[in-house]
Formats: structure tokens, C-alpha cells, sequence
């Protein structure tokens, strides 16, 4: 089994087929959306291939070590940069190719008029896991 992170970008990924952002969705919508996310890491859990995952608020802020004795450097919030997480998703799965079809589906969540996104997601493995992603 190897772990692998998903990642949902609001903005930094290529464009989705469905095209329109979150915050222009109907509450029907957003509901649907999450309800598909939903679904789909309850059987991911019942199946013993989800780890964890949430969403994310855009807000955030960046914070580095500063030196012995002083505090924290904090610099942000900036959901305005180009890059924004959405949320995150782990799985542990038997190989990458299992990887990439969860994340083709779940790529498929439903946005705007109901019609499924068709996401680009970041699939990434876990270092400690990577060696199995080439075998």
C-alpha cells in the first residue's frame, strides 16, 4: 500500500471543463458538491483507502523561524496569490495506478449547473512511499 496526497486547488491548477468558481455556485450546488465529496470518501473508508482529508478555508497566513529568542515571522493572509488550496484528501492505496483513477473520479465532483467539474487534481505521493510508485 502506498499513500498519496490529492490536492484540490482553487486556483493555481490548469482550467476545469466546468469552468465557473465556488463562490458563483447556486447553494444547490455547493451542497451537491459536497455531498459527492462526501460519498466518495465514505466508500473510500469503507473500502480501507481513505486516510483523511478536509477542505480549507482561503484564508491563510505564512509563518517562518526567525532566530533563537524571537518570535515567529507571520506574513499573509494572501488569498489573492495565485496558487490556493482548496482542500486535501489522503488515500492509501495498492499502486499509483489506483492512485490516478480515484482521483480521475473524483475530478468528476459536480460544479455549476450540476454538470461535473473535471478538475485537475495534484496527486502526489508520499515520500516515504514514493519507491512504490515505480514498480
Amino acid at each position: 500500500m502506498a499513500k498519496y496526497l490529492l490536492l484540490k486547488h482553487y486556483r493555481g491548477a490548469p482550467a476545469a471543463v466546468n469552468d465557473v468558481p465556488m463562490d458563483r455556485w447556486t447553494p444547490e450546488e455547493v451542497t451537491a458538491h459536497l455531498k459527492y465529496m462526501d460519498d466518495f470518501a465514505k466508500r473510500l473508508e469503507r473500502d480501507g483507502e481513505y486516510v483523511g482529508g478536509v477542505a480549507l478555508s482561503p484564508e491563510g497566513t505564512f509563518v517562518r523561524y526567525d532566530g533563537e529568542g524571537r518570535p515567529p515571522v507571520t506574513d499573509g493572509p494572501f488569498a489573492e496569490t495565485k496558487d490556493l488550496i482548496a482542500g486535501w484528501m489522503v488515500i492509501d492505496v495498492d499502486s499509483y495506478e489506483r492512485a490516478v483513477e480515484l482521483a480521475g473520479e473524483l475530478s468528476a465532483a459536480p460544479g455549476a449547473g450540476g454538470r461535473p467539474i473535471h478538475e485537475w487534481l495534484e496527486l502526489r505521493p508520499f515520500l516515504a512511499d514514493h519507491a512504490d510508485t515505480t514498480e
